[in-house]
């Protein structure tokens, strides 16, 4: 019993080592920018970079257009599959599964194939139409996400007795689904959501070849000119994800208290 207990303890101190140690090394490198001192230097230049804030803004607002058009796609598709096609269960969750055996540069130029200049919608030529390109390309990525969160949240309530329930009381079917439904789902929509939000703010492979002033393409150009701003970014890049997980955590938590106090 006690070697057991102490593989334990040995793979977790192991897992935490491999994890922790280059990050605790990059947090240190990024302090060294000023020699013979540890400073702040690296992440000033890098928050008053207009680069930064201007890559950064627009991956925000792209983000949160993503998490916009996966929810009006999903919520939708997942509540009806559990309805009314609970057959078509696998072929939906094989879909959905497929942005993750896709990579992302053959949906990218597939894009380009598609939506170019000369084609029959010229998407490529305009600054709306590359914005809309990134935005549906960032929601294909984030589909197995987001379909999972909001399918994982369907299964956890009743729906068909929550949908009978507002179809006796008159209810149409976008009420049903904005109104009754959607409320009871919100934790899991707002754990995609920050999901989604961590995927778009790193992405890099579909804003470059878009040629979008995006916050990934940004972070590769730092990297390849800078010594020390590339650690800064790395390490802000690092907080940003983790505050999405720890948000999610926080949202979870106080959906269950709200249940209980029920």
């Amino acid at each position: 019993m006690k070697n057991s207990r102490l593989g334990s303890w040995l793979t977790i101190v192991l897992g935490a080592a491999y994890f922790l140690i280059p990050l605790i090394a990059t947090v240190e490198f990024s302090l060294r920018m000023k020699r013979g001192e540890y400073s702040l230097e690296a992440y000033r230049v890098v928050l008053t970079d207009p680069r930064f804030q201007a890559t950064f803004g627009y991956s925000t607002l792209i983000a949160l257009a993503t998490i916009v058009v996966g929810v009006l796609l999903v919520v939708p598709t997942a509540y009806w599959v559990q309805l009314r096609l609970p057959r078509w269960r696998p072929v939906v969750e094989f879909v959905t599964l497929l942005p993750l055996v896709i990579p992302p540069i053959v949906l990218v130029f597939g894009f380009l194939r598609l939506y170019n200049s000369s084609s029959w919608l010229p998407l490529t030529g305009s600054a709306r139409g590359t914005d809309v390109l990134l935005t549906l390309g960032y929601a294909t990525l984030a589909l197995p996400y987001m379909y999972r969160a909001v399918d994982t949240g369907l299964r956890a309530i009743d729906i068909r007795t929550l949908t009978q329930a507002a179809e006796s009381l008159g209810a149409s079917w976008p009420t049903i689904l904005f109104r009754v439904i959607l409320p009871n789902v919100r934790v899991a929509v707002l754990s995609g959501a920050f999901l989604t939000f961590a995927i778009v703010i790193g992405e890099f492979t579909i804003a470059s070849l878009l040629n979008a002033p995006a916050f990934g393409p940004y972070l590769q150009l730092i990297g390849a000119n800078r010594a020390y701003e590339p650690s800064a970014l790395a390490i802000i890049a690092f907080m940003i994800t983790w505050a999405c997980m720890g948000l999610i955590q926080v949202v979870g938590r106080g959906a269950n208290r709200y249940r209980a106090a029920r």
